[in-house]
């Protein structure tokens, strides 16, 4: 490992885990040691965290079969300044400001290490790159996964968080037909118009007049079956997110009453895309934020230690965009 003689303390550091997972209070405030980088691997003094939708879902045990366990530290992104390096890794990425992805944890930490992690360009704060970092790159390549094409109408199903919010604006600069949205309130709607959205629909969607051909799905849990019915011909569903739980298991047979419609339904992750492909949408993306044309919008900052508050405004559905969780030091 590389790093600038006193420039980091390999001291404890605070970080939030999970001691039992369920409810917001079963989070707690814990002691570290500081991770070390592996090779090829960067040590981040983490600046800002992004609180994601897949945090909460972790944090409720809901992912328990892939084994998650108490003492867990939530978190998959983070920015901030590289201050030390793993093997293989050039020594000039120390000083320098990254926005950085840590798979399912790790990020709620005042350090972290990373692997995949790109440069911020000058003018974009650590706050807007974790506001944008994952929820730009999944917008991105859901609706590629959808082959959504310039002119289609296009639904995002809870559009209120920063995925929803990004895919709004992707949607709707890609050139689609109409961009429709699921929200809670007409203010959040009016907000989400701004954004680029054409028509504001409650959160079943039924008050919507015309069919879609691209539905980008961030809940999912009981009512995904019910969209089924919004989707043109030949129509793409895509949920990239299941804030709101798993569908009914059998959810598909929903699809099959359709079977002459020609619906295609799919999941897509993140973590199906190669690194090489991700880098370069975010530095993309980052860029564009930058130059202002994509709009980034964090609903709050608060301190790290009050993780726990920031997922109970996640739980009470409260959130607008993203909620970024800020070490004290």
């Amino acid at each position: 490992m590389k790093r600038p003689g006193a420039s980091v303390s390999f001291a404890v550091v605070k970080a939030v885990a999970v001691q039992e997972f369920g409810s917001p209070e079963g989070m707690a405030v814990v002691d570290l040691a500081t991770p070390v980088p592996a090779r090829g691997q960067v040590l981040i003094a983490v600046e800002a965290i992004g609180v994601g939708g897949v945090d909460v879902v972790i944090r409720r045990g809901d992912l328990a079969a892939y084994g998650f366990r108490e003492g867990h530290v939530l978190g998959g992104e983070v920015a901030g300044t590289v201050v030390a390096v793993g093997d293989d890794v050039d020594a000039s990425w120390i000083g320098r400001q990254v926005w950085a992805a840590t798979g399912t944890g790790g990020g709620y930490a005042e350090y972290a290490v990373a692997e995949d992690f790109v440069a911020l360009p000058p003018n974009l704060s650590g706050v807007d790159a974790v506001a944008l970092g994952s929820a730009g790159l999944v917008a991105h390549f859901g609706l590629a996964h959808a082959r959504f094409t310039p002119g289609e109408s296009v639904l995002v199903r809870g559009a209120s968080g920063s995925l929803g919010i990004m895919t709004v604006q992707l949607a709707a600069l890609g050139g689609a037909g109409a961009v429709a949205v699921t929200t809670s309130s007409s203010a959040r709607g009016e907000r989400l118009r701004a954004l680029g959205a054409t028509e504001v629909l409650d959160r079943s969607g039924l008050s919507g007049q015309a069919g879609h051909d691209v539905i980008i799905d961030v809940v999912a849990g009981p009512d995904l079956p019910s969209f089924f019915d919004r989707l043109n011909p030949n129509g793409r569903m895509v949920v990239v997110g299941a804030v709101g739980g798993q569908p009914p298991d059998d959810f598909g047979t929903r699809i099959m009453g359709a079977f002459q419609k020609s619906l295609s339904f799919a999941t897509f992750s993140g973590a199906t895309v190669s690194e090489s492909d991700g880098r370069a949408v975010r530095d993309e993306q980052f860029a564009a934020a930058a130059r202002g044309e994509l709009q980034v919008v964090v609903h709050e900052q608060l301190p790290l230690t009050q993780a726990a508050l920031a997922h109970r405004k996640m739980d009470a559905g409260e959130v607008f965009g993203r909620i970024v969780l800020v070490p004290q030091g």
